[in-house]
């Protein structure tokens, strides 16, 4: 019997042009002949929307788009638009009887915990981290000082939300100034994708650059530069994860920004990157401290700077990374000898094993 997977894509997010770019390439990837797959599209509006399931693997973007206003895909019939998304969720459930969801949601609404939230509530099992582990990991302040608990090394930097800058203007660029070295980097705190990064050399620079950032998120970091390799690497699992062969990125641009990312396709990888059996040590034990720290399951993808004297210095986990074909995460498995459509089926597997945990736990009262 096929396994029943709903896919949740789209979102109310800058980043739902990469959660649609996510689920084409998962449903690529999907061996139809084991699962069902039932698509459920959350508009850039928030309204979502329910197909019946896919017959084959969507070719573009557009096919994964429907409801009102939106052309209706060759490969999806009887579109019933839900009011709410509780409503999405039980219909489906019912109709269905969905066996695991798949978020492929990106930045806030999404990957921040919030959707995990629902799926919690509503007793669904889901692919991916939960809600601590989604809600630390899209806020990139609480992320560094969870990192900071765990003693990993950390460039410095300086956070502030958007009445502190309107009221202490001066005194935080003053602080700015005097704790962080040029070049800066100004991001908004909850998003992903590189989406409102700017890279700073001079004070009107970083003006502009945290104006910016402001139209994305109320809270804003601003990051000292550094001189380092840029270094990924994949985490996959529960509570034993395991890691994958480390990547480097090598950046045609100035630096990775979104475009990098998912446009232009200019960036270049090395897979797997070249660095000692030592240094490896140390990139899987840092990745697998900030996976356990926040309490992540599934998957992770970790980001780092590696010194000219191979410090490890963590930027940053993503908890829902890309799924795109130039995306790292995949790819990182791919060269350790997983495949993608075999990638997809042990996340799959992952999160109905952690779901059947926690239906294990007692919540009667004194355990009568």
């Amino acid at each position: 019997m096929k396994i029943k997977l709903g896919l949740l894509y789209g979102g109310k997010s800058a980043e739902h042009e990469v959660s649609l770019l996510t689920a084409r390439a998962v449903s690529r990837a999907i061996d139809f002949n084991k699962y069902e797959v039932y698509p459920i599209f959350i508009t850039k509006k928030g309204e979502w929307r329910k197909g019946n399931a896919l017959i084959g693997a969507a070719e573009s973007v557009e096919m994964l788009q429907f409801g009102e206003g939106v052309n209706k895909p060759n490969n999806i019939t009887s579109f019933l638009p839900a009011e709410t998304a509780n409503a999405a969720i039980v219909e489906k459930k019912v109709d269905t009887n969905l066996d695991v969801i798949f978020p492929l949601l990106h930045g806030p609404n999404g990957e921040d915990g919030t959707v995990q939230g629902l799926l919690e509530v509503l007793n669904l099992p889901y692919v991916g981290n939960g809600v601590l582990a989604s809600a630390a990991g899209m806020d990139k302040v609480v992320m560094k000082q969870l990192f900071a608990q765990a003693g990993l090394s950390q460039v410095p930097y300086v956070h502030f939300i958007r009445n502190e800058w309107k009221n202490n203007q001066a005194e935080l660029l003053q602080r700015m100034e005097k704790s962080l070295k040029w070049p800066l980097f100004v991001k908004p705190a909850n998003l992903g994708s590189s989406v409102g990064i700017t890279k700073a050399g001079n004070r009107d620079e970083l003006l502009k650059a945290i104006e910016f950032a402001f139209k994305y998120d109320r809270k804003i970091i601003v990051e000292q530069g550094i001189v380092a390799r840029e270094i990924e690497m994949s985490v996959l699992g529960n509570d034993n994860p395991r890691c994958s062969v480390v990547g480097e990125v090598l950046p045609t641009k100035d630096f990775y920004d979104y475009d990098a990312k998912y446009k232009d396709g200019t960036t270049n990888y090395a897979i797997p990157a070249e660095v000692s059996d030592e240094l490896y040590k140390k990139i899987e034990d840092a990745a697998i401290r900030a996976f356990k720290v926040l309490d992540c399951s599934g998957l992770v993808r970790a980001d780092f700077f590696i010194t000219e004297e191979e410090e490890v210095v963590i930027n940053e986990v993503n908890t829902m990374p890309g799924f795109t074909p130039i995306s790292m995460y995949p790819k990182l498995w791919i060269e350790s000898g997983l495949s993608y459509s075999s990638l997809i089926e042990e996340l799959i597997d992952l999160a109905i094993e952690r779901f059947e945990e926690k239906q294990q736990l007692d919540h009667s009262k004194d355990g009568e």
